[in-house]
């Protein structure tokens, strides 16, 4: 029964996480990518904050002891994120940014042997390519001559940057200190990122957003459900199964991003939809049935 509720919990995770796509792209034209990044934050820290400002106080030790890896952390994971899918959403669907997004356990595996040099199995490397292969028809649009002239989406671009910045914040999860509870992880982390995005959204972001009922909903779904709910869910999952096997239900999010964008958004599935989705979800299936126990940490 503990199993069950654990997938139950990170189930609810990647459902949250895949409406944050959908409406990301729905109020594209509404709430500018930088305003939705500050507001997003500022509300879930302030919600956030009652709950998790005893856990930040008691683990600052924690927290001073790793400081740089600490401000990486609120960068890419925080900052760096989110405000980069909502840059790409302006100009790509939520399908294709949900199906590149699913190309971050492949992007791992490159950082990781790059970053730390750990050796790549010839099954890993084949991933890589095949699951590279699905976001270059993606990104193609399933048109080789977009790639010849080099005709691409700026959208699809932003969200490959923003696979990267995740990417970069999950490998260096093997590092956050011992004993850091994960509401001061996310209180400190939210403060990082909000330090960051603050004077960014005074200067260039777009001031000018109208407070209605739809915006308010908005920063409100992707504040308390994207942000706090999703965290603390996938939190709690993880520690009951494990990272590597939480790691797997990530890879729901295509799938219940792209029938929610369907569904509300009236978004066509299309045939580089299904190409692209076949290649990476081949090169994530090599990577998730290697036989080779030695999964990347954190």
């Amino acid at each position: 029964m503990k199993r069950n509720g654990a997938y139950l919990m990170l189930f609810g995770s990647v459902l949250f996480w895949s409406g944050n796509f959908v409406i990301g792209r729905a109020m594209a034209g509404d709430i500018g990518p930088i305003a939705l990044a500050f507001w997003r934050w500022l509300t879930a820290l302030v919600v956030f904050l009652p709950f998790g400002i005893l856990a930040l106080r008691r683990d600052w030790p924690l927290i001073r002891s790793r400081p740089g890896l600490i401000l990486l952390q609120g960068t890419f994971g925080v900052a760096g994120f989110n405000t980069l899918v909502y840059l790409g959403l302006q100009d790509t669907s939520a399908t294709n940014a949900l199906l590149i997004n699913s190309f971050i356990p492949v992007f791992i595996i490159l950082l990781t042997a790059l970053w730390l040099r750990e050796p790549v199995s010839m099954r890993r490397l084949l991933a890589i390519l095949v699951s590279a292969a699905g976001v270059v028809a993606l990104i193609a649009q399933g048109d080789i001559d977009n790639l010849l002239a080099l005709h691409f989406n700026p959208g699809d671009l932003w969200i490959l940057l923003a696979a990267a910045s995740w990417a970069i914040y999950s490998i260096s999860l093997r590092w956050r200190p011992a004993g850091l509870s994960a509401a001061a992880f996310l209180t400190v982390t939210m403060l990082i990122g909000l330090s960051i995005l603050t004077p960014v959204y005074w200067l260039v972001g777009d001031q000018s957003l109208v407070w209605s009922t739809a915006n308010l909903l908005t920063v409100g779904y992707v504040a308390v459900f994207a942000s706090i709910s999703a965290f603390l869910l996938w939190n709690q999952g993880v520690r009951v199964i494990g990272a590597a096997s939480a790691g797997q239900f990530i890879h729901l999010m295509p799938l219940l991003g792209t029938l929610m964008a369907i569904v509300f958004l009236g978004e066509v599935l299309r045939w580089h939809h299904l190409l692209g989705a076949l290649a990476i979800g081949l090169g994530v299936y090599l990577v998730v049935s290697d036989p080779d126990k030695r999964q990347t940490k954190g």
